[in-house]
């Protein structure tokens, strides 16, 4: 009896030990967005690093990552971030008066059409989470 109460608390500890490293394995946020811009009138990608917290423009856009995370590669692969798209809007003379958001939510790499910027020049959509 006690042999097999011995066998069950070492096959409890084991498993126990195996859920703590898979909840080491499971991935942190990423610093910087990889994404790529499509320009709908020229028909030209631009592949762009973006680092969280900072901006980039792109065209008539300002985009600026709050978040991105890529999921470990023993899991049902997925790259997501947080995006705000700006559409900046200037005078006649350059001078930049406004900015309107066109984007604010969650982009998925592995399907980008789920929640897409709408945009009548520019496209843009998530590639990687570094």
């Amino acid at each position: 009896m006690r042999y097999l109460f011995l066998i069950i608390v070492v096959s409890l500890m084991a498993y126990a030990g195996s859920l703590s490293a898979q909840g080491r394995l499971s991935s942190a946020p990423g610093n910087i967005v990889v994404l790529r811009g499509l320009d709908k009138v020229t028909a030209i990608t631009n592949d762009f690093e973006v680092k969280i917290g900072q901006s980039r423009k792109f065209g008539s856009l300002t985009i600026e990552p709050s978040y991105c995370r890529k999921r470990p590669p023993e899991e049902t692969p997925e790259i997501y971030a947080f995006l705000t798209i700006t559409d900046r809007v200037t005078d006649g003379s350059g001078q930049e008066i406004e900015g309107n958001v066109v984007f604010k939510g969650w982009m998925f790499a592995s399907s980008p059409a789920l929640n897409a910027l709408e945009h009548s020049v520019y496209d843009v959509w998530v590639l990687d989470c570094k």
